[in-house]
């Protein structure tokens, strides 16, 4: 799939606020993070979150983080998935990449995610205290309905396809 379909608009609704779809991005902060797909008995892991603009505003999103100076993508998302879910998992492939833009006290910031489709390898799922919600297995059925953004159902419909290809 061509890059360009993977830029995203990471608003789910205008009314909302918070991300907007990308612009002119190279004169903003640039953020990299690592997000994995966690798939475990044919059901997908997500965490629910709270906007970082409107705390009272709830996304449900695959878990991701930032990735630490001299740390690589893939060792990011294994530590970030143990840290805000409980769960250790590892990684079978990178998936893609998530691109946009949002805006952070008054800083516009541009990021790029890479995702990683993932196998659940033990644990007890729980929401890390104070940045997590929720977290919860889901069919990917229902994933693909209650994901909060476009690209991330994306992502899922990509892994779900390798998946049943790999």
């Amino acid at each position: 799939m061509p890059v360009a379909q993977w830029i995203m608009h990471r608003i789910p609704d205008p009314e909302i606020g918070g991300s907007t779809p990308l612009g002119h991005a190279n004169k903003m902060k640039r953020e990299f993070s690592a997000g994995g797909i966690v798939f475990n008995k044919g059901q997908v892991l997500l965490i629910k979150v709270a906007a970082m603009q409107d705390s009272t505003t709830k996304y449900w999103e695959f878990p991701k983080g930032h990735i630490d100076p001299g740390e690589s993508s893939k060792d990011a998302v294994v530590r970030e998935i143990k840290e805000e879910t409980g769960v250790q998992a590892e990684i079978l492939e990178k998936i893609g990449d998530s691109k946009y833009t949002f805006t952070f006290k008054g800083e516009k910031i541009f990021k790029v995610v890479v995702f990683f489709l993932m196998k659940y390898l033990s644990g007890e799922i729980r929401p890390n205290d104070g940045e997590i919600e929720e977290v919860k297995w889901f069919d990917p059925e229902e994933a693909l309905k209650i994901l909060s953004f476009t690209a991330d159902k994306l992502l899922l419909k990509k892994a779900i396809e390798i998946k049943k290809n790999g």
